[in-house]
């Protein structure tokens, strides 16, 4: 599992590093690459080339589009770290980018990396159709903004210190983390061009697997070591963060995250062992350490 998530890494990386070199130079190439290779696993990645398997996807074309869910990906985690969001001093171990960089700097890299990600979707040299390439912004775009990644930080905030119930959290999180994921499961069936019947049902594939991973995160939090996470752990009390583990209980949550999974590889028995990869990994998912 971890040399193929190295693989990804490597590729995705790669491409990036090659796409960003062919750009004008400016002063926020720097922090953007701060925030963009800084050690993140690729998860969304590989949940993206797991279900490209199944459709026999190009590999190359699975890595261009992954490459853009790592822009938006980084760029939440920049505007996530800020004082006015939740004020994380440290991120996969190193300072956090507007600890690095400043308050305005991390803001604007982490906007240039934003749009970034519909550069590499719209370049020329993706070579897929331009209905596809409108078919892919407009739904990364869609799990971007104010009904993705953006309205879920709000909720994440609003509901601070609030008694909040378990439908709203669970809303709440996949907005914030789930979006992206629905794009990762979305994305592949948008490049076989699929029926939009067929695109919904892995959007709400990646919607739950979404939900495992903040899961997984909060669970970290709640146990977890900073030099192991390579972030401060136990954040989500002191912040009277709504999560589930606030509403059910560390037991209980792990029972949840356990029948995630389950429900997941339900959808998934039509595809036989074609599924195996997207099955590791879910187990991946909830039993790492950071």
């Amino acid at each position: 599992m971890q040399a193929k998530l190295n693989k990804i890494a490597r590729d995705t990386n790669l491409f990036l590093k090659g796409f960003i070199k062919k750009q004008k130079k400016s002063e926020l190439i720097t922090p953007m690459k701060y925030g963009l290779f800084s050690g993140g696993k690729k998860i969304r990645s590989k949940i993206l080339i797991d279900v490209g398997s199944l459709f026999k996807i190009d590999y190359k074309s699975l890595i261009i589009v992954g490459s853009a869910i790592e822009c938006i990906h980084s760029y939440s985690l920049i505007h996530d770290d800020l004082p006015c969001m939740d004020n994380d001093t440290i991120r996969r171990g190193k300072p956090s980018a507007h600890i690095k960089f400043g308050e305005s700097t991390a803001v604007l890299a982490g906007n240039s990396l934003l749009t970034l990600a519909f550069e590499i979707l719209s370049h020329k040299n993706f070579n897929v159709s331009e209905k596809i390439k409108i078919s892919l912004i407009d739904k990364i775009s869609r799990s971007s903004g104010h009904l993705g990644i953006a309205g879920g930080q709000f909720l994440d905030l609003n509901y601070e210190h609030k008694k909040i119930s378990k439908k709203k959290i669970i809303e709440m999180e996949i907005k914030k983390t789930g979006k992206l994921f629905s794009f990762a499961c979305a994305a592949p069936l948008i490049l076989k061009s699929k029926s939009k019947k067929e695109i919904k049902k892995f959007e709400e594939i990646g919607a739950e697997i979404g939900l495992l991973f903040q899961v997984a995160d909060d669970l970290i939090d709640y146990k977890g070591k900073l030099v192991v996470a390579g972030k401060k752990t136990g954040k989500d009390k002191k912040k009277g963060k709504a999560t589930l583990i606030s509403l059910l209980g560390y037991k209980n949550t792990i029972k949840y995250a356990k029948y995630l999974i389950l429900k997941i590889n339900k959808k998934l028995i039509k595809y036989g062992s074609n599924s195996k990869n997207l099955s590791e990994t879910l187990n991946y998912i909830l039993n790492r350490k950071k």
